[in-house]
């Protein structure tokens, strides 16, 4: 059988994006016919070893370049964008199951499901990039996102806390707009794109709600209280509303963490 973290290993060090997008989709079928082992013996590498493809040009988010929906310039850069973050998110997803062991096995089949749906949503994007004259790294693209995982690499509760429960939870709040705003343009195909990926990220929200929570009760800790502190000790700055509460709710959060949220980015 083979090992799902020597696996891991494998996509988090592949740097061209083809064979890490083939490996995602391989495990996750392996998974699905029961032909993965988790033994947790073979030992985890620093995570800043991580291996990128030369482009897109990684650059500070302030020094992103801001373009209108309104352009078909504006698009390209939107899209790419978000091919970026998903891309990332594969990483993101790889990461959690290489870098904590002795879990669950269930944990690590939830976030091989979640890569592979990462991957589809990098793949969808990619094609849609097409329609602009564009493919993903002809673009510049934002270099904070992996640094997430490198300041949680010590603490599952932290990863969770901060990437699915606030960095994707923030999809949830910004993407229906964006859907409404593609609407508005009678652009049918980005509406599409954009809906199968929000679909997929209340779930994938929702699974890591579960697993904090999970991972609370285990170690004696109030789940509320917990992601209160976690996101004061690693999101830099205030959480950035408006919050989605119909959604943010169903992928697992209380209304006292919305209220919290919604109270602290005023402060």
């Amino acid at each position: 059988m083979d090992n799902i973290f020597i696996l891991a290993e494998k996509a988090l060090y592949a740097s061209d994006i083809d064979s890490k997008l083939d490996l995602t989709r391989q495990t996750h079928q392996l998974a699905q016919q029961n032909r993965l082992s988790f033994d947790s013996k073979t030992a985890v590498n620093p995570a800043q070893s991580v291996t990128f493809p030369e482009n897109p040009r990684l650059l500070p988010p302030r020094k992103m370049p801001k373009r209108s929906l309104n352009t078909d310039e504006g698009r390209a850069a939107f899209f790419h964008a978000l091919a970026h973050i998903e891309f990332i998110a594969i990483y993101l997803a790889w990461d959690i199951i290489y870098r904590f062991r002795d879990l669950p096995e269930q944990f690590y089949l939830d976030w091989l499901t979640i890569a592979d749906e990462e991957a589809q949503h990098f793949q969808l994007l990619r094609q849609h990039l097409k329609l602009f004259g564009v493919d993903y790294g002809d673009l510049p693209a934002h270099r904070g996102l992996w640094e997430h995982a490198v300041d949680t690499r010590e603490d599952i509760l932290a990863r969770l806390a901060i990437v699915p429960r606030c960095m994707e939870a923030r999809g949830l709040d910004v993407t229906p707009a964006m859907i409404d705003k593609f609407k508005k343009l009678n652009d049918d195909a980005s509406v599409s794109v954009l809906t199968r990926i929000l679909n997929d990220e209340i779930g994938h929200v929702k699974t890591g709600s579960y697993w904090f929570k999970y991972f609370c009760r285990q170690q004696g800790f109030d789940s509320e209280q917990m992601y209160c502190q976690l996101i004061e000790k690693y999101y830099k700055g205030k959480p950035k509303g408006p919050f989605n509460r119909e959604m943010r709710i169903i992928a697992g959060f209380s209304s006292d963490e919305i209220d919290w949220l919604e109270q602290r980015s005023h402060e």
